[in-house]
């Protein structure tokens, strides 16, 4: 079992914003990076004017969410390495699965279900509460208080994101298609809550099962979910081989839980920082 650490979380400045985060200790130099999140209210989904968008994003809601932790930075090879070596909680997990290797390389090729899983031994080995964020918590993390396609703006380039860059967004500018994904942080552009690759890279799986609009969606920041627990579930942020669009902040994908493809990975949220007792 792991040791609790007391200590508050640590400030930093960062792009003129103050962050709040608690390092989670999984190894000797190996940590989990979780930075605060504040409640707030947002506008979820895309105007109907935002370029190349999808009818799936509307209609756009006023939703409310509660204050929680989320990892600064999808859940990397070296992560998951650790917590995967773990005791099983209800599925066996591949120590290596990821197609592109390097320890800070985000992981992929990994199912719903298994972030599930990692998200279940993590909890059980800092008596935390860990889990996948919710599509509300996702997106309103990723924009930190923007109404922009990205939170960095109305345009992306591949100086910025990893993306097929071969392809554009709004008839921007073409860039480098790296064809693999690039370490976390690699392009140090972080948003005003400190949260980075959240635009492109790996597609990050969410809590909720899919719904084709927001029609009816809730607007407490909760998971939608479905009656039918092998439903097709919600990813969020584009990828290292996709189109441009897909990496819009209110861009979503659907995709069935047992899906495993060098595209997908994850983070984790926390909604309970304190130990579990």
């Amino acid at each position: 079992m792991a040791t609790l650490s007391a200590q508050p979380p640590i400030s930093y400045k960062r792009r003129q914003e103050t962050i709040q985060f608690f390092a989670e200790v999984l190894a000797e130099n190996l940590t989990l990076e979780m930075v605060q999140i504040l409640a707030g209210t947002f506008t979820m989904g895309s105007p109907d004017d935002e370029p190349e968008r999808f009818d799936n994003e509307g209609p756009q809601r006023d939703v409310t969410v509660n204050e929680f932790f989320m990892g600064q930075y999808p859940i990397t090879q070296a992560q998951w390495r650790f917590v995967a070596g773990l005791t099983q909680v209800e599925r066996i997990l591949e120590l290596d699965p990821s197609g592109f290797k390097g320890a800070n390389l985000p992981v992929e090729r990994v199912s719903w279900y298994d972030a599930v899983e990692f998200c279940q031994r993590l909890s059980a080995y800092t008596e935390r509460e860990y889990g996948l964020p919710t599509e509300a918590e996702w997106e309103y993390a990723c924009r930190a208080g923007t109404t922009t396609p990205f939170h960095f703006g109305e345009m992306i380039t591949t100086e910025v994101a990893n993306y097929q860059g071969t392809k554009t967004y709004n008839n921007g500018p073409t860039g480098e298609y790296r064809q693999k994904t690039t370490p976390v942080e690699h392009f140090g552009i972080g948003n005003a809550f400190g949260l980075y690759d959240m635009h492109g890279n790996v597609w990050e799986w969410c809590q909720d099962h899919w719904h084709s609009n927001y029609n009816n969606a809730p607007t407490n920041g909760r998971a939608w979910l479905a009656e039918k627990e092998d439903s097709r579930r919600v990813a969020r942020g584009g990828s290292w081989n996709g189109n441009p669009r897909n990496c819009r902040s209110a861009s979503r994908n659907n995709i069935t839980p047992d899906y495993r493809y060098y595209t997908f990975g994850f983070r984790v949220v926390c909604r309970a920082p304190r130990a579990l007792r």
